[in-house]
């Protein structure tokens, strides 16, 4: 079964194709001087494209794991991913906070979907 990256990098790509599976990196925002729920629609924005990109798009999302720096932000990331969030294919999802690797960032999305 071949394998098909998209968008790689020097120490990653940005989403690979594995059979009828699609792996996102973690994405944080290009703007990190956004708000919380201003860096989640970001992040959502470039799940929307990755996932256009594989052949897929949120309605088959699998799986999304969410860092937050502050947990006590989770209402402001939630609300982005509320109104973007196909409603009848939600995903089986975990967040969490933990420091994370881009000093602004304040939100980090991970997700696996089908094809």
């Amino acid at each position: 079964m071949t394998i098909e990256r998209i968008k790689p990098g020097p120490i990653m790509s940005q989403a690979v194709v594995h059979g009828d599976r699609v792996f996102l990196a973690g994405l944080v925002a290009a703007d990190q001087d956004a708000d919380t729920k201003g860096q989640t629609e970001q992040i959502l924005a470039q799940v929307d494209e990755l996932l256009a990109a594989a052949g897929s798009d949120k309605s088959k999302i699998l799986k999304a794991n969410i860092w937050l720096t502050d947990i006590g932000e989770w209402a402001n990331m939630n609300e982005a991913w509320k109104a973007w969030v196909d409603p009848a294919n939600t995903p089986a999802r975990a967040t969490v906070e933990a420091k994370l690797a881009a000093p602004k960032a304040r939100v980090e999305i991970m997700i696996d979907a089908a094809r």
